[in-house]
């Protein structure tokens, strides 16, 4: 090589080293063209420029080559890091756009259920029609690669007759304005899951590097996609797994809860519980308030504060609960009927649980069932019970010819001791069930350590007591609640002994009789209470007991002040209830006796004027004077 070729040899190395444009590879041979060098001269560095350029192509090759692998494993650690399916997909054809420096870039995945493929991500893509485009096996660019599992390309896809074309993919590939198009299978194995495009808006042919670059693309892309298939799948059996779990542990926690429940009300059966008890334990268990009533929906026990249902409701949620066996729900509460067979005995109403799975439900009508057992069961210690106690007040009344102290041990058997203080109740019931009084009568007798029964067709009671009037009263009030009735009580006494029975029982009688004749239904009062229509009834009239009921305050004030109290109302009575006439008779000033009947207003009631008090001052002062007075 001449001193002139080698100089212009270095422009080419030059040139080779600041990867210069192809155009300025033709620099040196117009300068030794210019410069007057030799043919042989100008030919070596023709051959020089055609080197130089083949250099040039390669390097820059290799650089491309080096760009997309580096491209290639940067998506792989893109793809890599995401977990999302469709994170991962749209990564994918991003990535392909960008590599490829297309229009456009599409996924289409594989419908096993439908058997085509359909458009699952795009980027690039400006029309509605081809972002929903399905294709069937072997229809158009991307059905065939699909069927295949070979990728294809095209510059023109509308003209090229290698493909199926069909009228809705060419409409919507004519709509989005597309030309040339790429598409490489993504496969797992021999498995075509889908298919990956790069595409053009204009003829522009795809080379070799261009379909190897998509297809290792798509290949990175296909383990990706299985890996999220993969992990996704995993996560749904982990989140299935762990739903069995908490579901194994909800039913073991309810099969505890229900085991509980059983133990408990099994203990509360063996150890003679009652409703209450099982109230609660229901509601420990389960949780709520809840209400326990009876065939007639009075309350027999509760638990916090239940609400109430309207009776017509509750009429209905009730029957329908006896006719399933199971709780229903009404008003936001939960009830489950108390019944034995085809008898109603009561229901059960839980309150503050809007929701209650089905254990839980089952533990509510366990509850109910346990309550009917125990209803029924006390109804047959009553009926046992109130026979026994019946008997034994009936040989009291009527028969005078058993030992007495065997009839107070017979007594005392029972929890009632005749011999301290007792006072004996006829109760009238009218209308109302003659069972349910028994038994309420009974279970009052039984709470207060004393007897009831009856006795020719009435309501008997003796408790211990001195006070017949007090009890009288509260005897109304309590079996007027529970019988939902009004109920007159007659009582008479302190008595003691079995003796005392009979005559104490006929003047609790006469005084009943007393209350109906002042027409005092729905009281109740004891023989003394009742005044002289209790005296003049009575056989063994308390004459002085009548007086100290009537005239007691009066005559302890005069005791004490040394006043002239009854004198005063002796003679205002038999004056007519003048007052002038009575001054006149007692030789004091007028506002003297006005005085003196203010205080007896005072002691003994305002209402002592009264024609029925009255008539009752005038006996008691007449008995007063004829017994001596005090």
């Amino acid at each position: 090589m001449g001193t002139i070729g080698g100089m212009f040899w270095n422009d080419f190395l030059r040139l080779l080293t600041r990867d210069a444009a192809a155009v300025e590879f033709e620099g040196p041979l117009l300068a030794a063209r210019s410069g007057g060098a030799p043919p042989e001269v100008v030919a070596e560095l023709a051959e020089g420029k055609r080197l130089a350029l083949q250099v040039r192509e390669v390097l820059a090759s290799r650089r491309r080559r080096e760009g997309q692998l580096t491209a290639l494993f940067e998506t792989a650690g893109d793809l890599a890091r995401l977990t999302d399916l469709d994170s991962v997909l749209y990564a994918i054809v991003r990535r392909a756009r960008q590599l490829l420096g297309t229009d456009v870039a599409y996924l289409t995945m594989h419908d096993t259920e439908r058997g085509d493929t359909y458009m699952k991500v795009t980027d690039g893509s400006t029309s509605a029609a081809f972002q929903k485009l399905r294709l069937g096996f072997g229809e158009g660019l991307g059905g065939l690669v699909a069927q295949t599992g070979m990728p294809y390309v095209t510059a023109n896809y509308t003209t090229d007759p290698q493909f199926r074309h069909t009228g809705g993919i060419d409409s919507a590939v004519d709509e989005e304005g597309l030309a040339s198009i790429l598409g490489v299978p993504l496969q797992i194995g021999q498995r075509v899951i889908g298919v990956l495009f790069a595409a053009n808006r204009t003829e522009r042919p795809f080379t070799r590097e261009a379909v190897a670059l998509l297809g290792s693309l798509g290949a990175h892309a296909a383990v990706a996609i299985d890996q999220t298939r993969l992990l996704d799948e995993t996560r749904v059996a982990l989140t299935e797994l762990n739903n069995a779990n908490h579901l194994l542990q909800a039913h073991s926690a309810a099969v505890e809860r229900a085991a509980a429940a059983h133990d408990k009300m099994a203990q509360l059966v063996l150890t003679g519980g009652g409703v209450a008890d099982v109230a609660v334990a229901t509601t420990e268990v389960i949780g709520g308030s809840l209400l326990v009533l009876d065939e007639q929906d009075r309350e027999l026990a509760r638990v916090g504060e239940p609400g109430r249902v309207e009776a017509k409701k509750l009429a209905g949620a009730v029957a329908a609960s006896r006719a399933t066996g199971r709780a229903v729900r009404e008003s936001g509460h939960w009830l489950a009927a108390v019944s034995a067979g085809t008898e109603h005995l009561g229901a059960l109403v839980l309150s503050g649980m809007p929701d209650l799975e089905e254990p839980d439900l089952r533990i509510l009508e366990r509850a109910a069932v346990v309550t009917a057992l125990l209803l029924l069961a006390r109804r047959s210690e009553a009926e046992v019970e109130s026979r026994v106690r019946g008997e034994l007040l009936d040989d009291l009344l009527r028969r005078r010819d058993l030992d007495p102290a065997v009839l107070v041990a017979r007594a005392r058997r029972l929890g009632a001791d005749l011999d301290v203080p007792y006072s004996v109740f006829v109760a009238d019931i009218g209308s109302a069930d003659r069972q349910r009084a028994t038994f309420a009568a009974n279970h009052l007798a039984r709470t207060r350590y004393g007897l009831s029964g009856t006795f020719d067709g009435e309501l008997v009671l003796l408790l211990p007591t001195e006070e017949p009037g007090p009890v009288a009263g509260t005897l109304v009030r309590e079996l007027g609640s529970t019988l939902s009735a009004e109920v007159t009580v007659g009582g008479a006494g302190p008595a003691r002994g079995a003796r005392d029975v009979g005559p104490t029982h006929r003047e609790a009688q006469r005084c009943l009789g007393a209350l109906r004749t002042l027409g005092r239904t729905g009281e109740g009062a004891s023989s003394a209470e009742v005044g002289f229509v209790g005296l003049v009834l009575s056989d063994q009239p308390d004459v002085a007991g009548f007086v100290e009921s009537a005239l007691g305050p009066i005559l302890d004030y005069d005791e004490r002040r040394g006043t002239e109290l009854v004198g005063t109302l002796e003679t205002y009575f038999s004056r007519g209830g003048n007052l002038t006439r009575t001054k006149e008779a007692l030789h004091v000033h007028v506002n003297t006796v006005t005085q003196r009947l203010d205080r007896i207003a005072q002691l003994i009631g305002s209402n002592w004027q009264s024609p029925e008090r009255e008539l009752e001052l005038q006996l008691a002062l007449r008995l007063h004077r004829v017994r001596g007075g005090r």
